[in-house]
């Protein structure tokens, strides 16, 4: 005679939670499960499937161990935290390994993402006159970059990849259209291939802002080497981190030249020097933001981490995936490479905010974090932004007939609003164990299906 099962747990663990319903559906009288749909929810007065809240936390530093001390000890014992020690480098050898090991000839340690996407459009020559065409839901740091080129940003709707859509970006193109910026986010690779061949057809360069989606792929590469010009972040919620810190990536040493003297007050040294052959360009008007030893010493450590944590991201997100495909009329957040995804979020498309809101609600109190879309803002919206206010009146992005003519706000995001708002679960943390993955299952199971009652 068959053991009873006694929990959810023990249950999934037996039959496989995406088999659950199904077995569930003729066998409702015998085994007592979220999954059928009919126990009480938390929030309304039942058991919750967790007591103690799951969330996710921050990755990198949940693998920090004795590789990141033991390289900080040696640049605190070498008395040398300034980047330009020589072949001891920390950050040079940071920089090295992380070319090597997503495929790109040259990567640049720089500050932060935000320093990096500044330094990286330099790199492209972006500046007044110039639009920049970027998503309508992203970074602060994307849009004001362009702003602090002089140039102009021309917002472009997502889709339900959350990422920028590829079909509205032709119509947004101009003569004075010289770039896109694909941004990665919350770890969903952009649709590259359509971007790429419209980038071609009307000779614009690509950027891509990876710092979202620090060690996806798209179709096999790593992003941020399939365009002319990548970036990453190093920020503490980033795949691997330092706290902050940035880097600049890109297989042109035109490209590379221009961003190296950018970030270092005009200048190229050693070792670039030698390997671009003392360049091609002089010295011109240009910042620092150039990587101390220290942040370099903590990258390196993170770097033998990175495909662990990638790894855990996404088997994790494969197991909830699976584990809630067969659930009736699912939409879940479209991703262009499900292996090349990070697998950040378990995303669903509710069909209205109130439904969405209900839904996070209700999960919440089973004792799942759930949130709607997070780490960007709907840029167009916001008010400085609407106002159009930049460093000095004078500045040039808006004062030229065209930045005087382009308007902002909700009339430009107005899909992007209502994307956003109908989307919304759970992030994923690599670290959750099979118990946690359960639990979100469980939990994901339990209220979809109430909700539908």
């Amino acid at each position: 005679m068959n053991k009873p099962i006694k929990n959810r747990r023990q249950f999934l663990a037996t039959v496989g939670a995406a088999g659950a319903a199904s077995m569930l559906a003729g066998s409702a009288e015998t085994v007592a499960s979220p999954a059928d749909g009919k126990e009480k929810l938390a929030i309304n007065g039942g058991t919750p499937v967790r007591k103690s809240q799951l969330h996710y936390r921050p990755y990198g530093p949940q693998f920090y161990d004795d590789a990141e001390k033991k390289e900080l000890i040696d640049v605190l014992e070498s008395k040398a935290p300034f980047r330009w020690r020589g072949p001891g480098s920390k950050v040079l050898q940071f920089e090295k390994a992380y070319a090597a090991h997503i495929g790109v000839k040259n990567a640049l340690g720089v500050t932060s993402g935000t320093t990096a996407l500044y330094t990286a459009l330099a790199a492209l020559e972006i500046g007044p006159g110039d639009e920049v065409i970027l998503p309508a839901w992203t970074w602060y740091a994307d849009y004001d970059a362009i702003i602090l080129c002089g140039a102009l940003p021309v917002f472009v709707e997502i889709d339900g990849s959350l990422d920028i859509d590829p079909a509205e970006i032709e119509a947004k193109i101009t003569p004075r259209t010289k770039a896109i910026i694909a941004v990665h986010l919350q770890g969903c690779p952009a649709d590259m291939d359509p971007i790429m061949e419209i980038a071609r057809k009307h000779k614009l360069r690509v950027l891509e802002d990876c710092a979202q989606c620090l060690g996806g792929r798209y179709k096999g590469k790593y992003v941020g080497t399939i365009g002319d010009i990548g970036i990453n972040s190093f920020q503490l919620s980033k795949s691997i981190t330092s706290g902050e810190g940035g880097a600049v990536i890109s297989n042109d040493p035109e490209l590379f030249e221009r961003a190296i003297r950018f970030h270092d007050v005009g200048v190229i040294r050693s070792p670039y020097k030698e390997s671009l052959h003392g360049g091609i360009m002089a010295a011109f008007a240009s910042c620092n933001f150039r990587m101390n030893e220290f942040t370099g010493a903590v990258l390196k450590g993170q770097l033998l981490k990175l495909e662990r944590i990638c790894g855990g991201l996404r088997k994790n997100a494969k197991k909830v995936r699976e584990g809630i495909a067969d659930l009736p009329d699912l939409k879940m957040r479209k991703t262009p490479d499900v292996a090349g995804d990070l697998g950040v979020t378990i995303f669903i498309d509710h069909g209205t905010r109130k439904r969405r809101d209900q839904f996070l609600r209700a999960l919440r109190a089973e004792g799942i974090a759930a949130s709607g879309p997070g780490g960007s803002a709907i840029l167009p919206t916001n008010q400085r932004i609407e106002k159009k206010v930049t460093i000095h009146p004078e500045w040039p992005s808006f004062n030229s007939p065209e930045g005087k003519a382009m308007t902002y706000g909700i009339e430009c995001c107005a899909r992007t609003t209502d994307i956003l708002g109908r989307t919304g679960g759970v992030v994923m943390d690599p670290n959750f164990t099979d118990d946690d993955t359960d639990d979100i299952i469980a939990a994901i199971r339990k209220v979809y299906l109430a909700m539908r009652t």
